[in-house]
């Protein structure tokens, strides 16, 4: 079963079970899918979906904090439901000794080292990581090795 027709029978079941606040964020969802369709003219893979909703959690993640710091601790909560219904459809996250592996791989591999290697190393590590691990992190752990 593809992630687009898994988010979409995930709908009909919250339709069905009249889970307002989740069909809102699963239909928040495909709207964002069809919207990056349209604009590229193309029919989304899994890794096109993974990348939309990857976008999406980092906004909502955005959000929280701006919110908490503007004290709005109902739409914090809005934000984080919404997180978590989004977060269900991502491939399950790597562990820190995985990523620190394909890091050190990575590097290994491109055969360079020192901060100018920053780009092409992460370059590697985006297509190879990209939706199972948090590439802010991935990079900071980059800048560290090298």
């Amino acid at each position: 079963m593809t992630l687009k027709v898994r988010i979409s029978d995930d709908m009909k079941s919250a339709m069905k079970a009249r889970e307002t606040a989740r069909l809102g964020a699963i239909r928040l969802l495909q709207a964002a899918i069809k919207q990056k369709e349209v604009d590229e003219r193309v029919e989304l893979d899994d890794a096109g979906v993974v990348a939309v909703i990857d976008k999406m959690i980092k906004q909502r993640r955005d959000s929280i904090s701006q919110y908490e710091t503007a004290g709005r601790q109902d739409l914090v909560e809005a934000e984080r439901f919404e997180l978590d219904v989004l977060s269900a459809y991502m491939p399950q996250q790597l562990s820190e000794a995985e990523v620190l592996a394909a890091i050190d791989a990575a590097i290994a591999g491109a055969g360079v080292t020192g901060p100018a290697a920053m780009g092409k190393v992460m370059g590697v590590l985006k297509a190879q990581l990209a939706g199972r691990a948090d590439m802010t992190e991935v990079s900071k752990l980059v800048k560290s090795k090298l």
